[in-house]
């Protein structure tokens, strides 16, 4: 699954700016580490960010593809994350839930920030 960094934001096409400006949203609600967003195959998207209760734990990139499970997604064309700028992949756990769903061909774009 490759996992992709644009230098330049402004590249981005439009659906894609969507997921990041989705995840970005997501993440500065709750003041969470992470933020993600993602595209099904029918265009819909889903937002989430990082959940850490005392008896739950996801990663933003779990619960938002639990999110779009949860709505009937059967695949996922693109997931924006949002993250740190340490940040320079999808944690493992995410990486499972999103081969779970959308097999190797995911497009992944990470942001730092």
């Amino acid at each position: 699954m490759p996992d992709e960094r644009p230098n330049n934001l402004e590249n981005l096409d439009a659906e894609d700016a969507k997921l990041v400006t989705l995840a970005r949203g997501a993440r500065s609600r709750i003041a969470a580490p992470e933020g993600a967003a993602l595209r099904d195959e029918t265009g819909r998207t889903y937002a989430s960010a990082t959940v850490a209760l005392p008896s739950l734990r996801l990663s933003a990139v779990q619960a938002a593809v639990a999110q779009a499970v949860a709505a009937g997604a059967r695949s996922i064309e693109a997931i924006a994350v949002v993250g740190p700028t340490t940040l320079t992949q999808v944690d493992p756990e995410g990486q499972s839930a999103l081969r779970d769903l959308g097999g190797d061909s995911v497009r992944v774009i990470l942001v730092q920030s």
